[in-house]
């Protein structure tokens, strides 16, 4: 019997978001599949389980099997009904479930870790329960950007204030390096921006070739390159962390760009997390010709590379004071770009374009330039401890309620702020509070 074309596949979103509470119902959720996931409130499910799932709740029939092939058929059924499918995090061959193209997994998995055994376990399934009944009515929030459309630097100009000349250097500096650190004080749009360079670069806003993950002190190499983590059973297997997956990703696609944004990168020790990366970052360490051993890698396995059409983007917070500065041999590896407050016209603009009030925008401006003034001249703070403006950057709809929203952004998240820069001053904190606020 022919496969029937996708359109020609009749499910509602109703019906798959009915699988999806069911998966979760049975207990722990099918591991994920090793080319594709279903991306839904934080949880990843396996794309064809799902719409196998669905498709017998929508038929009635408990043994109907689902007729269109795992990868991009079923995966292009499911994103006709809004659903977002990632491809990344790969199941180990020896995982107890496997859902996808295999061939695909098994190609993706030999690339760095080895071929894998030519009898891989056999597929266990889980029984299908009773479907609880469907809500009459299901409603949620599409994303923003949930479907990849156009974007250019028109687009880019608009949501960015900054000025066409920086925008061209940062990008500029992406091309030649491959390596992009943002720095600047908090709240000056930096992961903002960061996203936007990625799209320019895309020519869209395609989440499938973006990752974004974020260091903090616990971030290690074995959760960002590769190491020993339990599994179900409670034992320890080999896996591959965010990179080398986000890697394998690009290493399938070298036509084409992909992206890794690492928000607040020096807020994890980010030598320990990125070991290999110290020499494979370097534009001209990348491909086959430069790859490494892997120290977690089992012995006969593939060296490790970073593909060609893989770029870096991270961002920095120059206020923290508890952390330590990028060592020079990482700090050689990027381009740095550096980003400010900006109260000036384009927030103006954007905030009368908002229906903000000109006295709230006037009020708003005057105050925050001449508060960092103060701390650009304090010898014990400067411009690293500015006030950015993305803290303004979500007015309120109606224009009667801006004055109050100005005042509760500056009492309860500006001020308390001044009370930490100038600890070990408290009459200056009060003064520069009083300033602020009256």
């Amino acid at each position: 019997m022919p496969t029937p074309p996708p359109d020609l596949i009749q499910l509602t979103r109703a019906q798959v978001l009915q699988a999806l509470r069911q998966l979760d119902a049975v207990g722990p959720r099918m591991p994920l599949s090793t080319v594709y996931d279903l991306v839904y409130k934080s949880r990843r499910y396996a794309p064809r389980a799902v719409a196998q799932l669905a498709y017998r709740l929508a038929l009635g029939q408990p043994d109907a099997v689902w007729p269109l092939p795992a990868g991009a058929p079923t995966n292009q059924v499911l994103e006709k009904l809004s659903f977002t499918i990632a491809t990344k995090r790969p199941t180990l061959e020896n995982s107890p479930l496997l859902d996808g193209d295999v061939a695909a997994q098994e190609q993706m998995q030999e690339l760095y870790t080895g071929p894998v055994p030519a009898t891989p376990p056999a597929p266990v399934r889980r029984p299908v329960a009773e479907a609880p009944p469907a809500p009459a009515e299901v409603q949620e929030p599409l994303a923003h950007y949930a479907a990849p459309e156009p974007y250019a630097k028109p687009q880019a100009l608009a949501e960015l204030f900054m000025p066409e000349e920086k925008l061209d250097a940062a990008l500029a500096a992406l091309r030649r390096r491959r390596n992009l650190i943002l720095q600047g004080p908090p709240g000056t749009g930096k992961t903002f921006l960061a996203r936007r360079l990625a799209w320019l670069e895309l020519g869209a806003t395609d989440a499938r070739r973006l990752e974004l993950v974020q260091f903090h002190p616990s971030y290690s190499y074995e959760d960002f390159v590769q190491g020993f983590r339990p599994d179900g059973q409670g034992q320890f297997q080999l896996q591959n962390g965010i990179l080398l997956n986000f890697c394998q990703r690009a290493a399938q696609d070298l036509e084409r760009p992909y992206f890794l944004l690492i928000d607040e990168l020096n807020r994890g020790n980010v030598a320990r997390i990125f070991g290999e990366l110290l020499l494979l970052l370097e534009a001209d360490k990348r491909g086959p010709a430069h790859a490494v051993r892997l120290p977690y890698a089992p012995a006969g396995s593939p060296p490790f590379f970073v593909p060609e059409n893989v770029h870096l983007i991270g961002t920095m917070n120059l206020a923290d004071r508890s952390l330590a500065p990028l060592d020079y041999a990482l700090r050689r590896r990027f381009a740095f770009v550096n980003l400010e407050p900006e109260f000036g016209a384009p927030l103006q603009q954007f905030l009368a374009a908002q229906g903000v009030p000109e006295a709230v925008v006037t009020r708003l401006t005057a105050r925050l330039s001449d508060l960092n003034q103060t701390i650009a001249d304090d010898p014990e703070l400067g411009p690293d401890f500015y006030i950015g403006h993305s803290y303004f950057c979500q007015p309120p709809t109606n224009p009667a309620e801006a004055s109050a929203w100005l005042q509760l952004i500056l009492e309860q998240e500006i001020a308390p702020l001044l009370a930490d820069y100038w600890l070990d001053q408290p009459a200056k904190a009060a003064q520069q509070r009083k300033k602020l606020l009256s």
